[in-house]
């Protein structure tokens, strides 16, 4: 006699268990020589130039001859910089090496190498890591730089990718914050606004349920898609920086990653000079100035205030204006003519035919109360 029973057999069971969802493998999950492992496995092999690379205590190179080098490093921060729900994993690792891309080029640098420092919170899932690191890879193999080594920690509070990026320069072509003078033009690259405008589509569709990690939704119309890949995925001008540095074209430079008014004043303080900014020049991308026009702001103080850019800002002397021709023609950016220097050291911008004080804004870690 077969007695029957109240639990399920075996193919039963199995096909419960199928339809529960199935908890995702964590960082926590793996250890640390794993997660370096899967770190190596998506770079590139290290140059000649790296004696020692990734493994060591820490690592060896040999230095570029009849060059300096350029240092930057910097932090970002979940819930500061980024927010996992609408920024893929890729993206974070971009952005998070893409800043400090951008800081070598307001320098004119080439880029050379860089140490990697991760604090990982224990439920981030080993794919999102991944994610990270294919970010940060990609765009080292396009720029050519080596991730040399750097260093994973636990995290009891947010994620955290810091980043120490090193490029080279020939000494007297160095760029600096601190060498504009009255009288010389100041030029933007690219345009402004557009990474904020991309950030605000992405905010609300956030708050409408509607977010996706990709900017390959089809529900985006292509203009919407460039301005949310403007902010997801900056591209540093290098080629730029470093034709400017190259051709002495440049007298000051600076990288607009707190934006173009902060940019504006940190040279004018550097240089002790004044500014004089067209509002009207400002190079704006048509689709950046209608959204912000829909929605009650004023697209030049929302363009001239905003981060995330890292876009160039440069001042030219009238009598070597030549020289920009061939980073113009040749560099991975246009060049709007947006001011002047002046030996008035108010900060200034013009506008129908009136002339205010220039916003201060920017992007501030630390403000007073």
């Amino acid at each position: 006699m077969v007695r029957a029973s109240s639990r399920p057999g075996r193919l039963a069971r199995r096909a419960m268990s199928s339809t529960r969802p199935q908890p995702s493998v964590t960082v926590a999950d793996v250890t640390e020589r794993n997660l370096i492992a899967r770190i190596e496995r998506r770079l590139p092999p290290r140059p000649p130039w790296v004696i020692v690379g990734i493994g060591d205590d820490a690592a060896v190179v040999e230095p570029e001859r009849n060059r300096v080098e350029v240092l930057t490093v910097d932090a970002l921060v979940e819930g500061v910089h980024f927010d996992r729900a609408f920024v893929p994993a890729d993206a974070i690792g971009h952005r998070a090496l893409a800043v400090n891309l951008s800081d070598l080029a307001a320098m004119g640098a080439a880029p050379r190498l860089a140490l990697v420092s991760m604090a990982l919170p224990a439920v981030l899932p080993l794919s999102d890591f991944d994610g990270i690191v294919d970010g940060i890879a990609s765009l080292a193999a396009r720029t050519r730089l080596t991730v040399v080594g750097g260093n994973l920690t636990r995290s009891t509070g947010p994620l955290v990718i810091d980043i120490t990026a090193m490029g080279t320069v020939k000494r007297r072509q160095a760029l600096t914050r601190g060498g504009a003078r009255s009288g010389d033009e100041l030029y933007v690259s690219g345009t402004i606004g557009s990474a904020m405008a991309g950030r605000l589509i992405l905010t609300e569709r956030q708050t409408t349920g509607d977010s996706q990690r990709t900017t390959d939704d089809t529900r985006l119309a292509a203009d919407d898609s460039r301005l949310v890949t403007a902010y997801l995925r900056p591209q540093p001008r290098l080629r730029l920086g470093m034709l400017l540095a190259r051709n002495r074209a440049a007298s000051a430079c600076i990288d607009l990653s707190d934006g173009l008014s902060d940019a504006v004043y940190r040279v004018a303080e550097s240089s002790g000079v004044g500014a004089l900014i067209d509002a009207d020049a400002l190079p704006i991308d048509a689709r950046a100035r209608a959204l912000f026009d829909s929605r009650g702001l004023d697209p030049v103080d929302q363009a001239a205030t905003a981060g995330d850019d890292y876009e160039l800002l440069v001042a030219v002397r009238p009598r070597v204006r030549s020289r920009l021709s061939a980073a113009m023609r040749h560099g991975d950016a246009r060049l709007t003519r947006i001011g002047v220097c002046t030996a008035d050291r108010a900060v200034v911008m013009r506008r129908g035919g009136a002339e205010t004080v220039l916003p201060r804004g920017g992007y501030a870690h630390f403000r007073p109360a």
